[in-house]
């Protein structure tokens, strides 16, 4: 057996390594850089505190972006030396954030042991390659992302901290192959487990939907599917899960090989990025395609978030969540008891609550992150819970994931069309969609993300919406020179949020107008991007007359749209005549 001594390393804090809505992300150069993560990861362990660290069970994997095999192997060596007890990890590296949860959750090996906490690593939906992003996240016990309480705790120590533990003599371990290594420190023994990255995603995936109704939805030749991972770690769970369990052609599947640099392209489930799949389902505005399949659906390159489109049209994710919502308890078996309550983050729109009114259900609005999502569940106070930023849930992990949405609104379409899988006209996406607007209105969405802004232009640019609330009549004016048709605001705020599980307050966790119609402007900066900051301005109207549902979103929005570019002076402030990305 192997035995490993621990090494004191003296180092010295760099700047910024401070954990954003989910986790620290930067360029791959940052993370290279001598002692760059192994400053981080020692100020996590040291804010564990040695009773969540001694004995411990840690998972170590994440979405095979460009520096994660380099970066699992500094990190086991670093746990063997502050007292964890054993080390998993999904085969070669890979795990998507959801199968990290579940994993956390719900594995549990002969001896009983569970895991209590776990190191992902991921920039999510930003690009990966040597000169790109790269990114790490500590989840808890839940399966959840670290609290506040915790990331403070890791960025105060970044700022203080002098010397890390590393094993010396520990060979890298290969991850190629399943299996347990075993070795011997000082501590006692330290064990690596290298495992199959998808089977426990999957037995709970299983126990939660019909897995034969959606097979026959699949196997009838009046369905057609599509399913993009755009090289992103989803792919692996896509192949076992769609061809191997549901009986799918593999020809269905599209970019499902992970890549270290998911094949040069922008792993971002939206109808900017996933080019391939958007022209596949008949939606690109330069190639036409004669017949597209049914249904469509991306992942991003953590596989936490999704996209899903019928044959020639969108879903965004804000109308997504609302009607997952609204057809779960008698489309999915996990939920035939009936929903807890419901819960959308605030600049997502307001379809989730017109279902949660309409069902009785208890409704919660959060701010952006899926750590407030957690609280609520761990109380037991939601069961369903979705972002606009293509990410949607539940209560079956403590992160969003984007599979558990496709087999979701898989498990609806099957459910809506028991009856005609053999033969007659299908009940489609769109179909369901517009039959959701019927019954409950429709709320025009869109997005504009500005990437990349300069961070003191984008501040100031904040400080004068902020300025600007101290005067609704004024604002009024202002939007009536611009837009007289428009409504008038009647509210205007930046939001804050009082969480009722635990009493902590959220401040500024977005710029609101609200107005008397039901309409939204909602500017917020992102803390997804790893350099310079990214404004996100949310353009939202609520129509409840059925004749006037059917519009194209851009045309109905436009007057609104025209209103907040001018309100913010967006083009002032940031020099963009126009945004990186439209959703």
């Amino acid at each position: 057996m192997v035995i490993f001594k621990i090494t004191r390393v003296e180092t010295t804090p760099f700047e910024g390594q401070k954990p954003g809505t989910s986790g620290l992300r930067k360029k791959v150069k940052v993370f290279v850089q001598p002692h760059y993560l192994q400053n981080f990861v020692q100020a996590t362990f040291n804010a564990l505190g040695a009773d969540r660290v001694k004995g411990a069970t840690l998972v170590v994997s994440g979405d095979g972006r460009y520096y994660s095999k380099d970066a699992i192997q500094i990190i086991t060596k670093m746990a063997a030396t502050n007292g964890v007890r054993r080390v998993w990890i999904g085969q070669n590296g890979l795990l998507s954030t959801p199968a990290v949860s579940a994993v956390v959750r719900e594995r549990v090996e002969a001896n009983g042991s569970k895991a209590t906490g776990a190191f992902i690593l991921t920039a999510s939906h930003n690009p990966g390659g040597p000169h790109e992003d790269f990114g790490i996240k500590y989840n808890m016990e839940n399966g959840g992302p670290a609290p506040e309480g915790i990331t403070n705790k890791i960025y105060e120590n970044t700022t203080t901290i002098k010397d890390y533990l590393i094993a010396e003599g520990l060979p890298d371990v290969d991850i190629s192959t399943t299996g347990v290594s075993s070795f011997e420190g000082p501590g006692g023994k330290f064990d690596v487990d290298v495992f199959d990255s998808t089977s426990d995603y999957l037995k709970l995936l299983k126990s939660i939907f019909d897995f034969p109704s959606i097979q026959k939805l699949l196997s009838s030749p009046n369905f057609s599917f599509c399913y993009d991972a755009l090289h992103g770690v989803a792919g692996i769970h896509a192949k076992r899960i769609f061809v191997e369990e549901l009986g799918a052609n593999e020809s269905s599947l599209v970019n499902c090989v992970p890549k270290e640099d998911f094949g040069g392209g922008h792993p971002d489930p939206n109808l900017t990025y996933a080019k391939e799949l958007v022209a596949r389902m008949g939606l690109s505005k330069t190639h036409s395609e004669p017949n597209p399949p049914e249904f469509g659906a991306a992942a991003d390159g953590d596989g936490d978030r999704n996209m899903v489109l019928g044959k020639r049209f969108f879903v965004t994710p804000s109308d997504s969540v609302a009607i997952i919502a609204a057809n779960a308890v008698e489309a999915i078996p996990y939920f035939s008891g009936g929903l807890k309550g419901v819960a959308r983050s605030m600049p997502t729109s307001a379809a989730l609550d017109v279902v949660a009114k309409h069902l009785n259900l208890k409704f919660f609005e959060v701010p952006t992150g899926w750590k407030f999502f957690c609280n609520l569940m761990d109380a037991g106070m939601c069961s369903i819970c979705g972002e606009e930023s293509f990410g949607t849930g539940s209560d079956h992990i403590r992160e969003k994931d984007g599979i558990w949405a496709v087999l979701a609104w898989l498990s609806i379409l099957a459910y809506k069309n028991k009856d005609n899988l053999g033969g007659g006209n299908l009940v489609t996406v769109e179909d369901i969609v517009r039959q959701h607007w019927a019954t409950y209105g429709r709320h025009y969405y869109t997005r504009y993300d500005y990437e990349n802004v300069d961070a003191g232009a984008a501040k100031e640019l904040m400080t004068h919406l902020v300025k600007l609330q101290s005067s609704l009549d004024e604002v009024n004016k202002i939007i009536k020179g611009i837009q007289s048709d428009v409504s008038s605001v009647v509210h205007a705020d930046e939001f804050e949020y009082k969480d009722p599980v635990d009493g902590s307050v959220s401040k500024h966790q977005g710029i609101r107008y609200l107005f008397e119609d039901g309409s939204r402007l909602v500017f917020r900066l992102s803390g997804t991007g790893s350099e310079g900051a990214t404004i996100r301005l949310y353009i939202e109207q609520y129509e409840k007359d059925s004749s006037k549902i059917g519009r194209d979103s851009q045309e109905a929005l436009a007057p609104l749209v025209e209103v907040a570019l001018k309100l913010s002076k967006m083009q002032e402030y940031t020099g963009r005549s126009a945004p990186t990305v439209i959703t």
